[in-house]
């Protein structure tokens, strides 16, 4: 397996009259090549789930093997060499001050060792060159802007390319869209199909939309209150609609599930 989580569990203000439960003994295993999608209500641990596989978060139990290897104890740093992460926000994954030829740079550097020297070479730039080109934006020929300049679609789609032109072991997609209008949201989703099943990359994506969820990957999993609680894959995942997810809920639960934006995204 490409990543394994073996009960992981994560409390917030433990003891106190604020304690939260956020993650109740989860287990998931990813292969290689798998593309999960990831819904639930505000509050379900999805986040905080992320934030553990990056490493930003340490479980307080369990374990985290990426391809064999734990990485429990490693910093968000260490894990960098494995993982590659597209946040909510286009302007957290870039350094806006930079420009995108600097950015890219940073990023190409991240799995390899580190140096003193700092600087693009021809041949170096012209790979950055021909992986712009695959976006169709035209940002190959604004290798000397600015990031900070950038709309926030084209902000995201950069980051999305610096966070799979190395290729990782594991993507982390946390709501990569949300923060998009529709037309750049959908330039996005598009892109991400497209670099997903070119590199065969594992993927791991939150989202609040139902749609999104079901059109994408080969693999759902729907979380509630720290825990996942249904799963569906391949030909079940491929017959499931929105209404149908609701009805697992309802079924699971006893309740309804109360985000309106996951159903009206």
């Amino acid at each position: 397996m490409l990543l394994q989580l073996k009960k992981i569990t994560k409390v917030f203000n433990e003891g106190t009259l604020d304690e939260k439960i956020a993650l109740q003994s989860i287990d998931l295993t990813l292969a290689p090549g798998d593309f999960v999608t990831i819904i639930g209500s505000n509050g379900a641990g999805k986040s905080t789930l992320m934030n553990i596989i990056s490493g930003r978060l340490l479980p307080d139990t369990g374990s985290i093997l990426i391809n064999g290897k734990d990485v429990t104890e490693m910093s968000e740093h260490q894990r960098a060499r494995y993982i590659g992460r597209v946040f909510q926000d286009p302007l957290a994954g870039t350094a806006p001050n930079m420009t995108i030829e600097e950015n890219l740079a940073l990023a190409y550097g991240r799995t390899r060792r580190r140096t003193l020297k700092f600087g693009v070479t021809k041949k170096r730039r012209e790979f950055f060159r021909e992986t712009l080109q695959t976006l169709q934006l035209g940002l190959e020929n604004r290798l000397n802007a600015k990031v900070g300049l950038l709309s926030g679609g084209e902000r995201q789609a950069l980051s999305l390319l610096m966070a799979t032109f190395t290729k990782p072991d594991l993507l982390l997609l946390d709501e990569h869209t949300a923060a998009l209008d529709p037309a750049r949201a959908d330039l996005i989703t598009r892109l991400t199909e497209e670099i997903v099943s070119q590199s065969k990359l594992t993927t791991l994506m939150v989202t609040h939309n139902m749609e999104q969820a079901l059109k994408l990957g080969n693999r759902l999993i729907m979380m509630d209150k720290g825990q996942i609680i249904f799963a569906a894959s391949g030909e079940e995942k491929k017959k499931l609609t929105v209404e149908k997810l609701l009805q697992e809920f309802q079924r699971i639960r006893g309740s309804q599930f109360v985000s309106d934006r996951a159903v009206l995204s």
